[in-house]
């Protein structure tokens, strides 16, 4: 097994301190940890010199010390480093998207050193005396190939479902038309006419989180995906009732939330056992052989219904807004035949489908990987079986750049 201290992995080189008289209009941008981090994506300029190796180029490894610690990849452009910032120069031996990954995992270690009230920041002998595990060149490359195509798998699968999701409401449209302008002439009637029982739960305080009951947040619904972690702990000697407790296939309503997100469903996929309904959220259940839930679900989620929702919600401007079941009942939505709808419903489900196997596909690597990372990545004391998945040399130091 290889531990390696950090300062003998690369070269970490400060940047310079930058003053507002150096800010100009023109020349190069000045990196600072705003630019890092993402909250600002503005620059300061100069044309101040700088030794050549405070420039940082696309690709760049830097690694914020102060403030906000973290490992960032630059993705340009050509620019010049503040303080408070290490570019990071591997040394021969020593893969740069390895030490990225390597970095990545001492960051809590790393965390745990700093020093400061105001600004914690860590301290150069700390920071270069952290260890971390070193393999040879070789697998240091396995490794990051394996990380990477992991990653890509995830990346496939996520953008086959955010395709997925894009598709549904073109489908809708094309399939059955504006419901509030209603193109095609379906047949207008209430949502009354379709729904046959809602259902509530209890307004309740929430527990010290020894019940085995939880009871589920207004964020459960708003995105329209279902999350189950989004719940609070019942209290200890809340007994629900049987008709409160979250089911497969729930079709769940937000009656009270901000006029943008008030009305905001979500189909219950494999709710964990003890989930309850909260006071804000309804189950609806549909008259069967009359509406569809695919069907409603994409009908209650078109823009279209959700500003109708917005607008009979009760409550003053920038409130909370509150749906009431007499109102609810009374919106008009055109219903097209029950064949229509399932057709369109058996539609999206292909989709959905195709997205649940690529995201089986990336949870599979990932595991895989995170088995790896675990050994490779994990702290020094998880080490002692990592030559199982690694087959490093123990006593292997980097010398010279076989790349």
């Amino acid at each position: 097994m290889t531990l390696i201290a950090l300062g003998e992995t690369a070269r970490f080189i400060n940047g310079a301190a930058f003053k507002p008289a150096d800010w100009e209009a023109a020349g190069l941008p000045i990196i600072r940890i705003q630019n890092l981090t993402g909250t600002t994506d503005k620059f300061n300029w100069t044309t101040r010199y700088v030794k050549p190796e405070l420039r940082v180029a696309p690709g760049d490894l830097l690694v914020s010390w102060s403030a906000t610690l973290d490992v960032f990849r630059w993705p340009g452009p050509i620019g010049v480093l503040n303080q408070h910032i290490f570019k990071v120069i591997p040394k021969p031996g020593v893969d740069r998207e390895f030490l990225y990954h390597a970095l990545k995992s001492v960051l809590s270690e790393l965390s745990s050193k700093t020093h400061g009230s105001t600004m914690k920041h860590v301290v150069r002998g700390d920071f270069e005396t952290t260890r971390i595990f070193l393999p040879p060149l070789d697998e240091q490359r396995r490794i990051v190939g394996l990380l990477d195509r992991a990653a890509e798998i995830r990346r496939r699968a996520d953008a086959a479902r955010a395709k997925a999701r894009a598709i549904t409401p073109a489908l809708f449209l094309d399939t059955f038309g504006d419901p509030t302008t209603n193109p095609k002439g379906w047949p207008v009637v209430m949502l009354g006419d379709v729904i046959e029982r809602i259902t509530g739960g209890k307004n309740i305080e929430a527990g010290n989180g020894t019940s085995p009951f939880r009871i589920m947040k207004v964020s459960a619904v708003t995105s329209g995906v279902f999350k189950p972690d989004e719940a609070k702990p019942a209290p200890d000697d809340h007994v629900p009732a049987a008709e409160h407790h979250v089911r497969a296939g729930d079709f769940l309503f937000s009656r009270a939330n901000t006029s943008e997100l008030v009305g905001a469903v979500a189909i219950a996929q494999n709710p964990p056992a003890g989930l309850l309904l909260p006071d804000k959220i309804w189950r609806i259940e549909w008259v069967p052989g009359r509406i569809t839930p695919q069907y409603a679900y994409s009908l209650l989620r078109s823009a279209e219904i959700r500003r109708v929702f917005g607008l009979i919600g009760s409550g003053t401007s920038g409130s909370m807004k509150n749906i009431s079941q007499a109102k609810l009942v009374r919106v008009e939505v055109p219903l097209p035949p029950f064949a229509v709808q399932t057709a369109f419903a058996e539609q999206v489900q292909r989709l959905e489908s195709l997205a649940h196997r690529l995201d089986a596909a990336a949870a599979k690597a990932e595991a895989l990987v995170a088995a790896l990372s675990e050994e490779v990545f994990g702290q020094p004391s998880h080490h002692a079986n990592a030559h199982d998945v690694v087959k490093v040399d123990r006593d292997y130091r980097p010398t010279t750049d076989r790349r």
